[in-house]
């Protein structure tokens, strides 16, 4: 699976993200054109090659009628914009749909961010050095990017804060900021070891939209790597580092649950497995074993999904004598199944077709031929050899 990984050690702003993107083209200066014929008003762009902590990586400096960001001649100023005036804008541009949708996800991040940290409604927040149109720039670029390199799937490292205080429109605020911290909700931050402010607004929400899934860099061949460089100096190299290759499709996760039992009868250990098949298990089961003091005891056992276990942990301790449970995540190869129903002689059953890795299988359900044999006054076996199934027939050979 074709994987962009971002590894930001060094936190996430929006103009690191667009260089280390930047510097994943063939041609990283093929940007400034990507950008200048986007359409944003008055923006110009350059594309450097600069060095970070003697590591080399890529700039890109956006300049609103030629003017740039943090620039004397800029001198800190913005235009207010509205929610609504930046969605105009985006709106307007000459980019994708898929862009514009993606951007205005971001700016939508955000706003719901200052409308929580304001107290106002999202429609009366107004940006201020997010709602510049270098900022737009940036968001957009990232999102153009995003669009060419087409990754089927993106995944961030966890986000250095910083800490400490940081100077902006509204005043001294402490690190991260408040609208920061509010996008972080549910993602993995640290604040690491150096004062400043590593991450950004706009870096947080670029990453909280993209990102499915965050934590060390999975296994995988990466065919290029970019590094995008910040305008900071800290003692971290402050610079985001994406890596484009290859990830093997992890198969699918379950829990196994499991505790050892040797004080409950078997009556009332019995009924058990409906209870946590009823309550979502995929799978549970009672295995007779030896227990300690040389007890014959037994071994119950539930597979579940991993949203489940919480939940099938407790029916397991509520509903036998255990005391503590052993969990355990596993791989599980999985071939997916489907119903089809079968009219015999004696009645309707239902077959269960399961295929994957090349396989097909398909079996009567049990239950619906006891169900055709009771009404029907036959056995189960005669239902069963009434059965001639042929799956090609019924579903197609690809």
């Amino acid at each position: 699976m074709k994987t962009l990984y971002l590894e930001c050690n060094a936190g996430a702003s929006g103009d690191m993200i667009l260089g280390s993107l930047t510097d994943l083209l063939k041609d990283p200066f093929e940007f400034k054109q990507m950008i200048e014929c986007a359409g944003i008003p008055g923006i110009t762009a350059e594309v450097t090659v600069d060095d970070q902590s003697s590591v080399a990586g890529i700039r890109v400096h956006i300049m609103v009628d030629g003017i740039e960001e943090g620039s004397k001649e800029e001198s800190g100023h913005h235009d207010h914009h509205a929610l609504k005036d930046v969605i105009s804008i985006i709106g307007g541009l000459n980019v994708s749909d898929m862009v514009k949708s993606d951007a205005a996800q971001i700016y939508r991040i955000i706003a719901e961010a200052e409308s929580n940290v304001h107290g106002k409604p999202v429609n009366e927040v107004h940006f201020h050095e997010v709602g510049a149109l270098d900022a737009i720039a940036d968001i957009v670029g990232v999102c153009m990017l995003i669009e060419k390199l087409a990754p089927e799937q993106i995944i961030a490292s966890p986000l250095r804060t910083g800490f400490g205080t940081v100077s902006c429109a509204h005043g001294i605020l402490p690190v991260p900021a408040p609208a920061t911290a509010y996008i972080l909700q549910g993602m993995p931050v640290y604040a690491g070891d150096e004062e400043g402010e590593f991450t950004t607004p706009t870096g947080a929400a670029i990453v909280k939209h993209f990102a499915e899934a965050y934590g060390q860099m999975p296994l995988m061949k990466f065919d290029d790597v970019g590094y995008g460089l910040g305008r900071k100096s800290f003692k971290t190299a402050n610079m985001v580092r994406a890596y484009l290759g290859d990830v093997d499709e992890a198969l699918p996760t379950v829990k196994e649950i499991s505790c050892n039992i040797d004080d409950m009868t078997p009556e009332d250990i019995g009924g058990i497995i409906d209870l946590l098949m009823s309550a979502g298990a995929l799978d549970a089961m009672i295995t007779s074993a030896m227990m300690k003091k040389s007890r014959p005891g037994y071994i119950l056992t539930c597979i579940c999904r991993e949203e489940d276990a919480d939940e099938l942990a407790t029916v397991m301790l509520a509903h036998t004598s255990s005391i503590g449970l052993r969990m355990h995540t596993c791989e599980r190869y999985e071939m997916g199944s489907s119903f089809i129903t079968y009219r015999t002689d004696f009645g309707d059953v239902r077959i269960k077709v399961s295929e994957g890795y090349g396989l097909r299988k398909w079996k009567p359900e049990h239950e619906d031929m006891v169900k055709a044999a009771i009404s029907s006054g036959v056995t189960v076996d005669e239902v069963r050899k009434s059965i001639h199934f042929d799956p090609d027939e019924e579903i197609g050979d690809d």
